[in-house]
């Protein structure tokens, strides 16, 4: 970490996302700060610590942000320790803040990660010049959480990173009320935006369960930041300025005038009833329209729009349900009432996919849940019409 003034440090910082939603993280990160390079599981980027609180105040599809605090070669543990002690780990943990290390090591001639969290802890108790209450588990829900260290080790060269998000940044803090298998905030936003919603026009899910989908949406078109109802762990940090971060939230984007459509249907009403709840909690009970209907009753709007869903599949339902007949009437009626519509899908069976009859793509790998998934999209053709590139 090379500061380039006294006033502004300039730091390495890394976002963390689940596999496949990097390019949508890059493309978030565009609008927040100069440029940084995309890899396996995120993007990096740079800035100042400013440019860190907009960084977990907005980004929609990540779900960590890391501090690149230390990069250093170590090819015995005394090496380790020694270079680890330098530095200035005063400025991101406070007196008595305990740490939890998460350590992962990959040809290297320190091999054994337990032993390697055992001497970054000692590095950090010789610069601190005190004891370090050492945590086995990271738990984000316990009233005094762990600062996570993340150490990683790969030919000798050790990346030592600090998490400044704490609990997963899909937890917004409006979902207090789940459906079945309850899709995770970062995932739903990063359908809509593989989607290539514009938002402006309709935004269609008939599959909404506890809304996950249309409260991200209507978030996403009220330019309201996902993460103003939560706290971050670089609020614990003794260099925290309390004041550019509340200076930040108060300074949002103002919401649009008007808002497009977002209208989201489940045939549970359990599941209406913990979406309304959810999307009051999100501010954004105002702009979406929900309702408990079947598919084939959806009633969408005559101007052409986008559906986004994450309808059953096998493995929410235990693997005991043949789909193929729901999958086949979404095809239909999607054929019916919404010529001229794009669709989003995630789904993680081609069999099901298929059975709607639509011109789906190659889709998009996910993951959801730990199941391999597709995010696959289409063009609804209006009857007769040729083909045309989606």
């Amino acid at each position: 970490m090379t500061p380039v003034s006294s006033a502004a440090p300039s730091y390495t910082f890394f976002a963390v996302c689940a596999p496949g939603l990097e390019s949508f993280l890059a493309q978030e990160l565009q609008g927040l700060t100069r440029g940084g390079g995309g890899e396996a599981g995120g993007v990096e980027f740079h800035g100042d610590l400013r440019t860190l609180y907009r960084a977990n105040l907005h980004l929609r599809t990540a779900s960590r942000v890391l501090v690149r605090f230390g990069e250093l070669y170590a090819a015995a543990f005394s090496e380790l320790r020694k270079k680890a002690s330098r530095l200035p780990w005063e400025a991101f943990l406070a007196p008595g803040q305990p740490v939890a290390l998460r350590v992962t090591c990959h040809k290297s001639r320190l091999y054994h990660s337990d032993a390697v969290a055992e001497r970054v802890a000692g590095a950090i108790e010789d610069r601190l010049g005190q004891r370090l209450e050492r945590r086995k588990g990271h738990n984000e829900a316990e009233a005094n959480p762990a600062q996570l260290i993340v150490v990683r080790l790969v030919r000798d060269r050790c990346t030592i990173s600090l998490d400044s998000s704490g609990a997963l940044l899909h937890q917004r803090g409006y979902r207090l009320a789940t459906a079945k298998a309850p899709l995770r905030e970062t995932l739903a936003a990063g359908m809509l935006l593989a989607s290539g919603w514009d938002m402006a026009s309709p935004l269609l899910d008939p599959f909404c369960g506890s809304g996950t989908i249309p409260i991200e949406a209507a978030l996403m078109s009220k330019n309201i930041p996902p993460g103003r109802m939560r706290r971050f762990a670089f609020m614990d940090w003794p260099n925290f300025d309390a004041a550019a971060w509340e200076s930040m939230v108060r300074a949002r984007s103002a919401a649009p005038l008007r808002w497009p459509p977002v209208i989201a249907s489940d045939r549970d009403a359990g599941a209406i009833e913990a979406a309304r709840a959810n999307a009051d909690r999100a501010g954004v009970a105002d702009c979406i329209e929900f309702s408990r209907r079947a598919v084939s009753a959806i009633e969408p709007p005559p101007m052409p729009g986008w559906v986004v869903t994450n309808p059953p599949y096998g493995a929410r339902l235990g693997g005991g349900k043949d789909l193929r007949d729901l999958y086949a009437q979404l095809g239909k009626v999607l054929k019916a009432k919404c010529p001229g519509w794009r669709v989003a899908m995630l789904c993680d069976s081609r069999q099901l996919i298929g059975n709607t009859g639509l011109d789906f793509d190659e889709g998009i790998p996910l993951v959801n849940g730990g199941l391999r998934m597709r995010l696959v999209r289409a063009v609804v053709y209006f009857p007769h019409s040729a083909r045309r590139s989606t």
